[in-house]
């Protein structure tokens, strides 16, 4: 992801807002316009933080300017005083044309700061503050998050979550960086994102305004890590194998675990076999710490619960800025849960919803206009920082202009334009069901047949791929990508509307409730909800997306994946009963998209995702641990009839 600074794009991109820079040529604006201070900032309990201030040259005490901050596990380098980033020192362009002091840290325990990293730190509660989980699907209300009490932050106390660290580091530059104006504020995308959010339970005064983009939220149910249960292989296997080597102490770098490059990620991870090979002597080898506490924590338990951040949302005083982008394939369920936890949470913040047509931390791009084959008719991302991102900071900080945005700002990404609305979801919509039925139908009316279903064979030594082609990497375009190449697959079943009479606007999230039976004890359920356009639709013939073809194009609206053992309960699995018929339910994150008059409306529903998602081997164990000869072939039963009639449901608005 993105700051002025180069993006470091660390395999896939997963987590990551990039602070890492090239040194090669300085600057000429920053050292011009900014002096450079280095500092060891010492929190609460003794630990030292590095962090890196840029004060601009014109500061004086009638010219004070406010801090706008950036915690981060990605470097806040580059290191030493005379070494000036190439580009910045902001977020990016417009922000650092802006001026204010930046400040950028890296958090406790990685790069230069002194101190043990921990994944998605915990944090401690105050009195007055519960740790339960946040509408966490299927998950008992009774949480084991820790219970420890923070004292107030104005104590000398040595307990410390990112809170702390973030108060303190405040409190330090108030009272250090002369010609100040008594103000912060704080933003982030993707893990930094988290460290945003993570600031603003018991924030610090001075705390104005934060902005947590694509924040990672909750690993278990729906960011990184795992999707309701299921790992996602892909992205992690090549994330951690950076981030998550080892060190003894500070430094400046980090040095891969092991070598991999590979030309076919499917056959590569196909080949590699169960997951507990990685652990083998050519790649993880029990050195990452991470990694194989993903593996070990099976279920929604202490480990995850208390590295969601949502339950500790309350009482937010900050003005806070949501920001995600609908095309995220990382932490699309972070903003939108982030949004929702402090909507409920903290009545009477001023709280700011935006979602544009943006992949992972795309709203920093210079230019983000089109993406594969769609094109949105407007650069997005500098609508963004013109209209959003740089007057919401202004307003706060500065006292500069007005900040009038709507309470959700969202793109409609069927009709490429920018919605307003005073709740999100909308208040005003309507339950829209959608039933499956046979000869491959979607219909609105509920099925009348007897006995009627689906029957075809999940096969793990043959897994369903999450992309089309041979791909070294994850495809980013994935999250959009027409859906005709796995179609006609035996082991992916279909279904699919008439032309549409008038517009359809999905604007919520999608619920899916299947009847399904399996001969195995496990199954994994991926539901993808897919715009068909008609086939009068012209190839496009422009651009790098020069001869796509756009008629009956089967665009992938919105896709996701739940464990099925974890249908009922994310803390306590449940093996399938072989042969019996079993509700399983699946949320599927917010759309905003229109299905235009004379499109169609499509569904599909597979049992694996690969190798975005790991195989699940179809039995009842701890996938983690799983041999290679636990993975077996299954029947797979999805029913459409009068007792069991599959459907999804829609949030749709009226015209």
């Amino acid at each position: 992801m993105i700051r002025l600074q180069l993006l470091v794009s660390l395999v896939l991109g997963a987590f990551s807002l990039s602070h890492a820079q090239s040194t090669s040529s300085d600057s000429l604006f920053v050292r011009q316009h900014y002096t450079k201070l280095d500092r060891q900032i010492a929190m609460r309990d003794g630990t030292k933080l590095y962090t890196v201030i840029f004060v601009p040259k014109d500061a004086s005490p009638t010219n004070r300017y406010p801090f706008l901050m950036e915690r981060t596990p990605y470097s806040a380098g580059p290191y030493g005083e005379s070494k000036y980033p190439k580009s910045g020192p902001g977020p990016n362009k417009d922000l650092s044309q802006e001026k204010y002091i930046f400040v950028t840290q890296d958090v406790r325990g990685r790069y230069m700061s002194e101190g043990n990293f921990e994944e998605m730190t915990p944090g401690v509660d105050s009195p007055g503050r519960s740790a339960g989980a946040v509408d966490a699907p299927k998950t008992p209300a009774t949480s084991s998050a820790k219970k420890g009490k923070k004292s107030s932050p104005s104590t000398s106390a040595t307990t410390t979550d990112e809170s702390t660290d973030t108060y303190d580091t405040i409190e330090w530059l108030l009272k250090n960086i002369p010609n100040n104006n008594g103000r912060v504020g704080l933003m982030g995308i993707s893990y930094p994102g988290f460290y945003a959010s993570a600031a603003l339970p018991n924030a610090h005064p001075a705390l104005k305004a934060v902005s947590p983009q694509a924040p990672v939220t909750d690993e278990f149910i729906g960011d990184d890590a795992r999707h309701n249960g299921a790992f996602f292989l892909l992205d992690n296997f090549s994330f951690m194998n950076y981030f998550d080597s080892p060190r003894k102490g500070p430094q400046e770098d980090y040095e891969p675990l092991f070598s991999w490059k590979p030309t076919d990620a499917y056959k590569f991870f196909l080949d590699l076999g169960p997951i507990k090979n990685a652990n083998g002597p050519t790649y993880y080898n029990n050195r990452a710490k991470i990694w194989n506490e993903y593996l070990q924590h099976d279920t929604y338990d202490d480990y995850w619960q208390t590295r969601n951040i949502r339950p500790h949302l309350k009482n937010v005083k900050p003005a806070t800025m949501v920001v995600g982008g609908w095309f995220d394939a990382e932490d699309l369920f972070g903003a939108l849960r982030t949004y929702e936890a402090i909507e409920k949470q903290s009545t009477g913040n001023r709280n700011t919803l935006v979602m544009g047509p943006w992949t992972h931390g795309a709203w920093s791009r210079d230019d983000w206009s089109q993406f594969g084959p769609l094109t949105f008719g407007q650069n997005t991302a500098k609508y963004y920082r013109d209209n959003l991102e740089s007057t919401f900071f202004a307003f706060h900080l500065k006292d500069k202009g007005t900040f009038n945005a709507p309470e959700a700002l969202l793109f409609d990404t069927g009709l490429n334009a920018w919605k307003s609305f005073d709740t999100w979801p909308p208040k005003t919509v309507q339950k829209q069901r959608f039933y499956l039925a046979p000869a491959q139908k979607l219909t609105t009316a509920k099925p009348v047949a007897g006995d009627s279903f689906e029957e075809y064979i999940s096969d793990p030594a043959k897994p369903v791929p999450y992309t089309n082609g041979v791909q070294a990497r994850r495809n980013n375009q994935y999250v959009i990508e027409d859906q005709r190449f796995v179609a006609n697959r035996p082991d992916v079943v279909v279904f699919e509307s008439e032309p549409l009479t008038e517009d359809l606007t999905v604007a919520g999230p999608i619920n899916a409730q299947l009847f399904a039976s399996t001969t195995g004890t496990d199954a994994d359920f991926i539901v993808k909800v897919i715009d068909v356009m008609p086939d009068t639709t012209r190839n496009r013939a422009d651009g790098p997306s020069k001869g796509i073809q756009l008629a009956n194009y089967q665009r992938l609206v919105r896709a996701e994946v739940l464990r099925g053992k974890f249908r009922n309960s994310f803390t306590t699995p449940e093996p399938f009963k072989p042969g019996e018929v079993t509700t399983v339910r699946l949320q599927l994150p917010d759309v905003l998209h229109t299905f235009k008059k004379g499109h169609r409306l499509m569904v599909q529903v597979q049992h694996s995702w690969f190798p975005i998602v790991d195989r699940n081997p179809q039995k009842f164990l701890n996938i983690g641990t799983a041999e290679a000869s636990d993975f077996q072939k299954a029947t797979m039963r999805l029913y459409h009839n009068e007792s069991y009639p599959s459907s999804i449901e829609l949030t749709s608005m009226g015209k």
